[in-house]
């Protein structure tokens, strides 16, 4: 049963009340209340993008389609993540629930988009998931040695299935401790991303860079673009490399202020991975030039690893730094990226989207125990399976992350627009915040998705070739419509009634869920809350 806080929130019933009693308070869905303050989300939120390991594996792509324009490229991706920003921000303040696009598109869209909308956030998480194990596994054997240990697959391989059971471990004994563990991950990121930034610009200045290139405004000129088929390549690129900050926001319920503080972190996050991402940039294009050949940013060869390429010109006997940094990244995002995915399964179980299974709290740790559990499970079995059938096909599967991304941020968008549709022309920060911007964040990554798929549909995209077509379009479309297939297969059983006749989850239902199912009750308009 619930009972009113005294703040017009519904909460469960026998709830701890965090100023009397010694023990940590928990909301109705049994997790821990007021763990994290503002410092705490945004540490989690810009760790889940993994902004050293990001930049490793987008910037030579994103130089080698737009060469220069790099640095605009970036700043350009980033406006439909600040409004997609302000979108979780405004349905958080109304609706903080840690089911995030699911909550929010069931009370905008209905119970079945709803669910999609979940299951898009589930499946970009096990897919990055496998990636971030295997260059965490690459990166420690470069420690060793001669390297050389780096391209043993079967030991890359399980030291990447240690790294995900480890930091499912973490994420299972509480946020507070994983708090804590990124807080440390994170500052050697960004340590290691100033003294690149730093001793770059002081070799340009003093004549010790090879190939140094002076700053252009013309880096910054959206005008400047030649090619505009390489500008959509960039950006969908740089997609990605923002993807991850809205992890704060489904830390929405252990948060200390959950109407406010999830919200501000989503936009602080995305703002400082903004300047990171550009002044990275513009320092390794100005040390390294634009060329194709040797250090060049536009040489194929330094691609897929800008950093392995630039660590020793840049960094020399400290170059270790910036590999440690690549590893330390990858690990912190692997465990950050275990916690929305957990939290919006647990959501969905507690309002009869997923089995009733899914919803177990451990009482003392406070966090979705058998959710956590089967996170990091799933995405062992994936990197594992995907590794033995073909390293191509884990890669094609990593290419369309962008198709799972821009699906459940754009949803987000649109779910903002029409949740709050009979509020927009209420002021003037109404209809910017929770209309306008929105929309056009959401319509910007619904194009990102269709322009993807068109693109991915060309047997030359990717690594592989599948049923004709390029293997990243087979990939990336059908995990999406497996989902489709999970939801149809889930909605036959009796316990899922609840939710996809609109009962357990719907416009009105409280933020946090009743316990019983005996407490849903009548709305004026006849749905059930």
């Amino acid at each position: 049963m619930s009972a009113p806080d005294g703040s017009g929130r519904t909460v469960a019933a026998g709830a701890k009340n965090p100023g009397t009693d010694p023990n940590p308070p928990t909301g109705s869905k049994g997790l821990s209340l007021g763990t994290l303050g503002l410092w705490g989300s945004v540490v989690i939120g810009l760790a889940s993008t993994a902004p050293v390991y990001s930049l490793v594996a987008t910037l030579g792509f994103v130089v080698m389609a737009v060469g220069a324009q790099a640095p605009i490229a970036f700043i350009v991706a980033f406006i439909p993540m600040l409004f997609t920003a302000f979108a979780y921000r405004e349905l958080n303040r109304a609706v903080p629930d840690c089911g995030t696009t699911f909550t929010w598109a069931t009370k905008a869209f209905g119970p079945w988009v709803g669910w999609l909308g979940g299951w898009g956030v589930a499946i970009a998480g096990i897919v990055v998931l496998a990636n971030l194990a295997q260059v965490a596994g690459q990166y420690l054997w470069l420690l060793v040695g001669d390297g050389s240990l780096a391209s043993n697959v079967p030991l890359v391989t399980g030291t990447g299935v240690v790294f995900i059971a480890a930091m499912a471990w973490i994420s299972y004994r509480g946020v507070e401790i994983g708090e804590r563990i990124q807080n440390i991950l994170l500052a050697i990121q960004y340590i290691a991303l100033v003294l690149f930034v730093v001793v770059a610009f002081v070799k340009i200045a003093t004549g010790d860079a090879p190939n140094a290139t002076p700053i252009s405004l013309d880096w910054f000129n959206p005008l400047a673009f030649t090619d505009y088929s390489g500008f959509i390549e960039a950006v969908l690129l740089a997609l990605f490399i923002y993807w991850g900050w809205d992890t704060c926001l489904a830390l929405n319920e252990e948060t200390k202020d959950p109407e406010k503080i999830p919200g501000r972190a989503a936009v602080l996050s995305t703002g400082i991975l903004l300047v990171t991402y550009v002044a990275v940039t513009v320092a390794a294009m100005s040390f390294a030039g634009l060329g194709e050949t040797g250090i060049g940013l536009a040489n194929e060869a330094n691609a897929s690893d800008v950093f392995l390429a630039l660590k020793d010109p840049v960094l020399g006997p400290l170059s270790f730094v910036l590999v440690i940094s690549v590893l330390v990244s990858a690990v912190s995002s692997t465990q950050t990226t275990i916690l929305p995915t957990a939290r919006g399964t647990l959501a969905m179980a507690a309002y009869k989207a997923l089995p009733n299974r899914f919803g177990s709290v451990h009482p003392r740790f406070l966090t979705p125990s058998f959710s956590t559990f089967v996170m990091g499970v799933v995405a062992i079995v994936y990197y594992v399976v995907m590794t033995l059938i073909s390293d191509n096909i884990l890669q094609d599967s990593i290419l369309s992350l962008g198709l799972a991304i821009a699906f459940y941020y754009g949803l987000t968008g649109f779910a903002c627009v029409w949740f709050f549709r009979r509020d927009l022309f209420s002021s003037v920060r109404d209809f910017f915040f929770k209309g306008l911007l929105p929309l056009l964040g959401a319509l910007m990554l619904a194009y990102a998705f269709i322009q993807s798929a068109i693109d991915m549909l060309d047997p030359e995209y990717g690594y592989t070739v599948l049923l004709g077509v390029g293997g990243t379009f087979v990939v990336g479309i059908g995990s999406l419509l497996l989902g489709v297939v999970f939801m149809v297969v889930w909605a036959l059983f009796a316990e899922s009634k609840p939710f996809f006749r609109g009962e357990s989850l719907n416009r009105d239902t409280e933020v946090l869920v009743p316990e019983e199912p005996e407490s849903y009750g009548r709305s004026i308009d006849g749905g059930l809350t």
